[in-house]
């Protein structure tokens, strides 16, 4: 089986997804990366919304961003995958998907993201390319990539 995807603007999400997927982010970058942080940044209300779901639960997303919010170019944040599902390799489905939706639905090439340092190569895999230094994010090493 695999994921079913739909891309919403914060407006159209349900209250049970808005739900849903701020408690896989929050199980991912709070609990499992065991890192105190505000999740909720005030850029949700700017976002698309990635949604993957497998048997009617989001398992997989990430925030799509137009140029301008959280860098110059369009960017991906929020980019996770339930530590349940890690082993079926959705995490390359979710960047195909994100990468599409940024040229789908803001006509923009260049996307930039702040990567945490140990997902390096999986961004390579995804043509993504280091443009910055390493540095601390909520005590987490970043670098910035861009693709295109």
């Amino acid at each position: 089986m695999e994921l079913k995807w739909k891309i919403k603007p914060f407006e159209a999400l349900t209250v049970h997804e808005l739900y849903d997927l701020l408690k896989v982010r929050s199980q991912i970058f709070v609990v499992e990366q065991n890192c105190v942080y505000l999740d909720i940044d005030g850029k949700d209300k700017l976002a698309l919304h990635l949604i993957g779901e497998y048997d009617g639960k989001i398992v997989a997303y990430s925030r799509l961003f137009d140029a301008g919010i959280s860098f110059d170019n369009a960017s991906i944040g929020r980019v996770v995958v339930d530590a349940n599902y890690r082993d079926r390799k959705w995490g390359h489905d979710l960047m195909r998907e994100a990468i599409a939706g940024i040229k789908r639905h803001f006509d923009q090439d260049k996307i930039t993201i702040g990567a945490q340092l140990y997902l390096k190569k999986f961004y390579e895999s995804h043509g993504f390319v280091q443009t910055s230094e390493m540095y601390l994010e909520d005590d987490i090493p970043h670098i910035e990539m861009q693709l295109g």
